[in-house]
């Protein structure tokens, strides 16, 4: 999508892109509890952003970009990326711990850690509705974590406060990209540096923390794995940034309430977790919140 086919309003074609965009990311979160059968946890994250940049470098070089830049934007760009390991690291070994379906509501919360971090770095209004949403928001996770399915233990957890610290990294990733990166480098860039970047962090993380790591390798793990780097790093985030460029973000941006959706459906159908009251009453609050907190007035 060029920039010359840009739209003033989602219409039904991005509509559907996008149901479709949050249903793969939905379903990232069983896929990632899969693979990590077969692969340790940090490992497994390790291969996803390897692969997904090999991918995203090849694409870089097919549209004509250049793949760094030698300027204070490489910096921004580096940062960036050990962000989004730590995200990544954070992620992949909680989902060791806790369901599919508690990740996907927890690492859900981070556009409220996107809209305080904009409020308190970018100096954006936070609005009666973006309060609401994050009231609404924390409602969400407190009935999370008050609703403890049947396979509950102390170690669920952790995985859970390692999720909610996936979403912080992943707002604060956000945040950093609006005030240092954005509208200063190609969306490619953006793309690009997240997932080259990452791999150090990632890698440190592995060798720090992990001993083992290839645990039970099957054709499920792999497709998995797969699913995770091709469809979901590499082209499901591709699509989402031409989206950008051809949709009003504001529009784009209150659909993300469907991912958590998705995710705890995906739980349920694919990995059969239990499906408890404050899981679903959670959902319910923290979507509502993503919605409110990203809703304006066309």
């Amino acid at each position: 999508m060029e920039q010359s086919t840009a739209k003033d309003h989602l219409d039904l074609k991005g509509f559907l892109i996008l149901v479709f965009l949050t249903m793969l990311w939905g379903c990232n979160y069983s896929a990632i509890k899969i693979s990590n059968l077969g692969f340790s946890p940090i490992f497994n994250a390790l291969l996803r952003s390897s692969m997904a940049s090999v991918l995203g470098i090849v694409y870089c070089l097919y549209v004509k970009q250049p793949l760094f830049h030698r300027d204070k934007r490489l910096f921004h760009g580096f940062v960036v990326g050990m962000l989004f390991g730590l995200e990544f690291v954070c992620i992949y070994v909680g989902m060791f711990y806790t369901d599919a379906a508690r990740a996907g509501i927890l690492i859900n919360t981070s556009p409220f850690v996107v809209v305080l971090g904009a409020y308190l770095f970018l100096r954006e209004r936070l609005g009666l509705l973006r309060i609401l949403g994050l009231v609404l928001a924390f409602i969400g996770v407190y009935l999370v974590f008050l609703g403890k399915p049947s396979t509950w233990k102390p170690s669920m957890l952790l995985g859970d406060l390692l999720e909610l610290g996936a979403a912080l990294f992943w707002g604060a990733t956000t945040v950093y990209i609006k005030k240092y990166l954005a509208g200063r480098v190609h969306p490619i860039h953006t793309f690009l540096y997240q997932l080259v970047f990452s791999i150090p962090i990632i890698f440190l993380c592995m060798i720090v923390l992990e001993d083992k790591w290839i645990i039970n390798v099957n054709t499920a793990s792999v497709i998995a794995l797969l699913y995770a780097s091709i469809i979901v790093a590499f082209a499901s985030y591709l699509t989402w940034f031409k989206l950008i460029h051809t949709y009003p973000v504001s529009q784009l941006a209150v659909f993300t309430f469907l991912s958590p959706f998705f995710g705890v459906i995906s739980g349920f159908v694919i990995l059969g977790e239990q499906l408890t009251a404050g899981l679903l009453f959670g959902l319910f609050f923290v979507s509502a919140g993503i919605y409110l907190a990203n809703y304006q007035k066309r």
